[in-house]
């Protein structure tokens, strides 16, 4: 009891740490141990600029991927040669592209024959041998109509040039021969054992990589001086884009009704829809390599902290002494391992953006990182060093004042 006239005596306060207290006590530790911090942050670093990269790098790719695949279009399909019942390779007939034309849900339809008996070559002294894998195709007029591509010089051909000895060479073609530039005097190329002038070359046609390495003629000149004998090998087919499903189980039938399975089609759009799958499958393999530094980074900040806790025995004995809680001394090495993830992450996410940038300016791809990228990345960091910061916190916390006063 408390004698009478005297006042009880008040509780002794319990030592609280604020918020901002363990900021301070936190930044103040890493800043006495500036080299072994960055270096324990540079595993972080490394980790989420190469999750963000991945990301972005992946994310510009795909839109540009996407954006080009929507500019040619997905509404276009092509017909060829298919097999007949005994498994050799059927010719498609003279009629196919008139009845392919008659479908309904069909806009355009071009067809082109690869002209197997004809070569084409930069001059007549060239070996016979050196066809630099470029070939000689007839084509319709209205080919790059339906293609949807465009001239990089010159002209097309046309109804009353598809009659002379004129051609219009795709985009590697023209690069393989040489000929960058149409001059005041036309070059020629020697094809099919005659020379023939070029009067267009064309830009490149991602949906159609067999063009960009052809000489293109008309059907005229081609049945004319070529031996083209009136059957096409290769027809391109522009649909109305809701119709497109149901005009391709048509194609085959009408382009071929007399040899099932005489007439093949394709979509050319699935190729690069291919490529789009690819490139996801090797962005799991990239982020799975940005995990294990992240799990580094991790190994390395636990390491470094459970070296602190060895290191500062007397600070941890001095506070304890001063009255600093168990708790104070776990939040105070849990705040460093946090700063050391916060810092090495926004490091990180500002080089992997620094990377996506430099990537997608260099490929001309709009740079796009996702925001869940950003934010996440930033989170996963923090709660890698968080998780890392645990054990080396619950031992400093463990030390009781005279066992940590003993071993200074």
């Amino acid at each position: 009891m408390t004698p009478p006239g005297t006042r009880p005596r008040p509780a002794p306060r319990r030592s609280t740490l604020r918020p901002g207290d363990a900021l301070r006590t936190g930044v103040s530790g890493l800043r006495y141990r500036r080299t072994r911090a960055a270096l324990s942050a540079l595993g972080i670093t490394i980790g989420i600029a190469a999750l963000v990269a991945v990301l972005g790098i992946t994310r510009s790719s795909q839109s540009a991927l996407l954006a080009e695949i929507d500019q040619l279009g997905t509404n276009l399909l092509t017909v060829t040669n298919g097999q007949t019942l005994g498994g050799q390779e059927a010719e498609l007939p003279v009629t196919a592209t008139p009845m392919i034309r008659r479908i309904t849900g069909v806009e355009q339809a071009a067809p082109t024959a690869i002209l197997g008996s004809a070569r084409v070559y930069r001059s007549d002294r060239e070996p016979v041998f050196d066809t630099g894998g470029l070939a000689v195709r007839a084509a319709d007029p209205a080919l790059l109509s339906v293609l949807g591509g465009s001239l990089m010089q010159g002209t097309f051909l046309s109804a009353a040039e598809s009659r002379y000895p004129v051609t219009v060479l795709g985009h590697q073609a023209a690069m393989s021969l040489g000929i960058a530039v149409l001059g005041g005097s036309p070059p020629r190329v020697f094809l099919g054992g005659r020379w023939f002038t070029v009067v267009g070359i064309l830009n490149p046609l991602p949906l159609a990589p067999e063009i960009d390495r052809s000489a293109l003629v008309g059907f005229p000149v081609a049945a004319a001086d070529l031996g083209y004998d009136g059957h096409p090998t290769l027809i391109y087919v522009r649909t109305d884009v809701n119709a497109t499903t149901q005009v391709a189980a048509l194609l085959g039938p009408t382009a071929s009704p007399e040899t099932p399975g005489g007439a093949a089609v394709s979509q050319p759009s699935a190729a690069l829809t291919a490529r789009l799958a690819v490139a996801q499958a090797s962005t799991t393999l990239f982020l799975g390599l940005g995990a294990v530094a992240l799990l580094v980074g991790g190994i390395g900040i636990a390491n470094v902290m459970v070296i602190a806790v060895l290191e500062r025995r007397s600070e941890i004995g001095l506070r304890r002494a001063l009255g600093a809680a168990r708790s104070h001394i776990a939040a105070q090495f849990l705040t460093e391992a946090v700063l050391l993830g916060a810092v090495g992450g926004t490091v990180g996410l500002l080089a992997g953006a620094a990377i996506t940038e430099v990537v997608a300016r260099a490929r001309h791809w709009t740079p796009l990182i996702p925001p869940q990228a950003l934010w996440g990345g930033l989170a996963v960091a923090v709660t890698i060093a968080a998780v890392a910061g645990l054990y080396p916190a619950t031992r400093a916390a463990r030390l009781s004042p005279t066992e940590a006063l003993r071993t200074t």
